[in-house]
């Protein structure tokens, strides 16, 4: 359903070592800086965006926001928590778990994080 995500940074260099570390245990490949100094993360036809906004005001993050990603196990979903925080990433509702998902019945292992600038994101395998 989806070709593209842009998220906003303040601090693109956080950023890029949060998603490089965090995206890397994903199985996706490090970001590539464009000429406007975006950071491109691509994987299967889409792609993660991360870069200034372009109206030149500050970024925010989203009230009831989350950005979820697909894992290819649990261990991914796992390593992608432990790599985020140590890359500058912060904790959010707790510990990566397994649960059943509300959105299909099904058991999910999971994790939350928030990347340098506050957008929630996810790691979903199941």
């Amino acid at each position: 359903m989806f070709r593209h995500l842009v998220l906003g940074s303040n601090d693109i260099d956080a950023s890029r070592r949060f998603y490089d570390a965090a995206m890397g245990a994903l199985g996706v490949a490090a970001g590539e800086q464009d000429a406007q100094g975006r950071v491109i993360y691509r994987h299967e036809g889409a792609l993660l965006i991360i870069g200034r906004p372009i109206n030149g005001e500050a970024a925010t993050h989203a009230n009831g926001g989350t950005v979820g990603f697909t894992a290819p196990s649990s261990d991914a979903v796992d390593a992608w928590h432990r790599l985020g925080l140590e890359n500058g990433g912060q904790a959010c509702e707790g510990e990566p778990k397994s649960r059943i998902s509300p959105a299909t019945g099904l058991e999910v292992r999971v994790a939350y994080l928030r990347d340098p600038d506050g957008n929630k994101l996810c790691a979903v395998y199941g």
